[in-house]
């Protein structure tokens, strides 16, 4: 691999984002509880946040699953390999999540920060495609351009579908790995009112595939966790199912649909298992 100095901002340790607030819990009791086996973490940064949700719930999870992280950064990447490549279960890739022709255009960047209301508009539009040009130059000039790393982990690993994905990105990349994780059974969005996930939210919110078990739009730029719509009538899977679709039970009082927990579980199960 190229490992040409850029000079980027992309090479700097930045403190982590996701760090015990709700989405890290979030990431924790999915990654302890969850009936899964392989993990991705797109976005690890040096490994400080979100990844060490993943490592402190998955080492509790019975199923041992695997987590594979992503991370574009050399200088990150170096950080993140420091703190879990000892870790047997743990998996540390320095790639692109995806080739550079999959990254967004100026053109698409533009057109939703002019129209769209989100969080972006804090920074001048000439900063925000700033970014997008730096992160394509850096991929560059580390050679990493013609790199599908989802991809490349998938065939390398014999992996159909992730168990579990978190999108949390190049700003400019989301749409492009949400086609790559699609049919995992959790994916999970970070910065949901900013570009990088704002339109894979609302698709997985009117996609019938997909439930969402938990939103958040005041925590930093906002998240959401879906679950994959489980269609069999296998006992224990529906009972995961009902586990999972109570998890955020407060959501579903609006207008009164249920008057209790109990009420709420037994419709699930009588719609999960086909009963009248």
């Amino acid at each position: 691999m190229n490992s040409k100095n850029t000079d980027s901002e992309l090479d700097k340790i930045i403190p982590p984002e996701i760090k015990n607030d709700k989405l890290y819990k979030i990431i924790q009791k999915i990654a302890r509880e969850g009936a899964i086996k392989t993990v991705l973490e797109i976005g690890s940064s040096s490994g400080t946040g979100s990844t060490e949700a993943f490592v402190r719930g998955l080492r509790e999870n019975s199923n041992q699953p695997t987590l594979f992280c992503m991370e574009v950064s050399q200088t990150r990447f170096a950080e993140l390999n420091k703190c879990y490549g000892h870790e047997k279960f743990v998996k540390c890739y320095n790639l692109s999540s995806v080739s550079i022709e999959k990254f967004s255009t100026p053109e698409e960047v533009t057109d939703f920060y002019n129209n769209i209301d989100n969080k972006l508009k804090k920074y001048p539009l000439e900063q925000v495609l700033g970014w997008l040009k730096q992160d394509i130059e850096y991929i560059e000039n580390t050679g990493l351009s013609t790199t599908n790393g989802i991809k490349q982990i998938k065939q390398d690993n014999k992996i159909n579908h992730f168990d579990l994905v978190l999108i949390d990105g190049s700003e400019f990349t989301g749409a492009a790995e949400l086609k790559e994780v699609y049919g995992s059974e959790f994916i999970l969005l970070d910065d949901i009112t900013t570009f990088k996930n704002y339109e894979n939210h609302h698709q997985l919110i009117a996609d019938p595939n997909y439930y969402l078990i938990s939103q958040n739009k005041s925590v930093r730029n906002g998240y959401s966790v879906f679950k994959k719509v489980y269609k069999g009538n296998d006992n224990l899977f529906i009972a995961e199912e009902i586990k999972w679709r109570a998890f955020d039970l407060k959501k579903f009082s609006v207008n009164g649909l249920f008057k209790s927990c109990s009420d709420w579980i037994l419709a699930t199960q009588k719609s999960l298992s086909g009963m009248k």
